[in-house]
């Protein structure tokens, strides 16, 4: 079986790679939220040193809804220079493509190429980190692995000039390592230290690793006389270590935007005052309606909506997108709740281990941290964009292919083969994800 695992992941990362790099050549120039400003961003670094920082006139409303209503025309594109309204973010993702710019004379293609080769990490994490929580059921990390490569707007983001993938990278990274540490491995809390430090230098939207990295480092020493200075000395290196990182990025803020604006988003929803606000959309549609509306894009933005969220799937293969993978969360859910009230998993087919508790608390609170960040988000402006829960892709993906390998396991509890069925399923999105490509996103969104 071990070698049967090793060869299934091989596939599935072989044809991430090849679907992201069909992805990144394919789909229309700049046809990927806000990749113009993500590109000017690391254009300005490559060409003038880190790091620009976001100022009146960095966001055009009025420009922007032109690029838009002609697909990125090139007899637009004359100004596309100027939109460099992601200029407030964290630098370290622009640095590193900013060596790609250089040594490729600023390819829109070779950037995106490095967001895939990121993604690939992505992949790669999300298998080992499955795949320690459940070892004897390596069909659910392969499941969860090719949900996460696979997932049609996920891929499309993964395949796009954006900060996405690096940020997702180092979620991933510090979910392995709390997994690890949490299940009596000897790690070192500065290792933590570093990756949390690191990914605060990334991106705003994975900030909430810091207070998951402090729950997990509680929920390990949470218990006996001898673990309260275990904890304090934990507690101590990790926000000694995290904090001097992060506070080098924020004291730079602090001196470009003054006090108390450390992370330079006020300075950000000034420059972008005109974007579309969540007070506005009620006062005109009502509370009941808004929330209709942000829960439908935001499921269907997150499955696939493409290019600046112009191209959702609603009239695609018959309308079953968006009910087949509505029909694939309910399975999950259901499944997931079934196997947690069942008094033995082993009755189904599989040798279960109990998942550890404090793994599971992990998990979940991965999950209503970023569901907090994107509610927050969306109390001033009205962003119902799905991609902002993919920090949490991990745990979702892991619960998804839990539940229904649960499923497969009752209904085929004595065909040990049928194990593989799981990742299977998951892995024919890769079809889907070819057919988008060149039957809906590239005609769809070409000038």
């Amino acid at each position: 079986m071990a070698y049967a695992k090793q060869l299934y992941f091989i596939l599935v990362l072989a044809g991430y790679l090849v679907a992201g790099a069909l992805f990144a050549i394919y789909t229309p120039a700049w046809q990927a939220p806000d990749e113009p400003a993500h590109y000017n961003y690391i254009r300005q670094v490559a060409t003038g040193g880190c790091c620009p920082r976001v100022d009146s006139g960095d966001w055009q409303s009025d420009y922007l809804s032109q690029l838009t209503s002609a697909r990125f025309a090139p007899a637009q594109l004359d100004r596309l220079d100027t939109l460099q309204y992601e200029d407030h973010q964290p630098p370290l993702y622009y640095l590193l493509a900013s060596v790609v710019y250089k040594y490729s004379d600023g390819d829109l293609i070779a950037l995106r190429l490095l967001s895939v080769a990121l993604g690939a990490l992505v992949v790669c994490l999300s298998y080992a980190t499955v795949l320690i929580i459940v070892p004897n059921q390596p069909q659910i990390a392969l499941a969860a692995a090719a949900l996460i490569a696979f997932a049609p707007q996920h891929l499309s983001m993964s395949a796009a000039v954006n900060n996405d993938a690096l940020a997702e990278a180092l979620v991933a990274l510090a979910l392995l390592w709390l997994i690890r540490y949490l299940q009596g491995e000897g790690l070192a809390v500065w290792q933590l230290a570093l990756i949390v430090g690191a990914a605060l230098w990334t991106k705003t939207t994975v900030y909430f690793l810091a207070p998951l990295a402090l729950l997990g480092i509680v929920l390990k020493w949470r218990r006996g006389s001898e673990a309260v200075q275990a904890l304090l000395r934990a507690l101590a290196a990790f926000l000694l270590i995290a904090g001097f990182i992060g506070g080098l990025w924020w004291l730079r803020n602090i001196s470009v935007y003054g006090f108390p604006d450390f992370l330079g988003l006020a300075a950000h929803d000034q420059v972008v005052a005109d974007q579309p606000r969540t007070s506005d959309y009620i006062a005109q549609h009502g509370l009941n309606t808004y929330l209709g509306r942000m829960l439908s894009t935001t499921f269907k933005s997150f499955w696939g909506q493409f290019g600046w969220m112009a191209l959702p799937l609603d009239n695609v293969l018959g309308g079953w997108i968006y009910r087949g993978f509505g029909l694939l969360v309910i399975a999950g859910l259901s499944g997931l709740l079934l196997a947690g009230r069942s008094a033995s998993a082993e009755r189904h087919g599989a040798a279960h281990r109990p998942v550890n508790r404090s793994v599971l608390i992990v998990l979940l609170a991965t999950i209503l941290l970023v569901a907090l960040q994107f509610i927050y988000y969306n109390i001033e402006f009205q962003q119902w964009q799905g991609r902002y829960l993919f920090p949490a892709l991990i745990p979702i993906a892991f619960q998804l292919s839990f539940g229904v390998d649960h499923w497969r396991a009752r209904l085929l509890s004595r065909w040990e083969a049928a194990r593989w069925l799981t990742p299977l399923a998951f892995s024919g999105l890769f079809a889907l994800d070819i057919y988008l490509l060149f039957r809906v996103i590239v005609p769809g969104l070409s000038p």
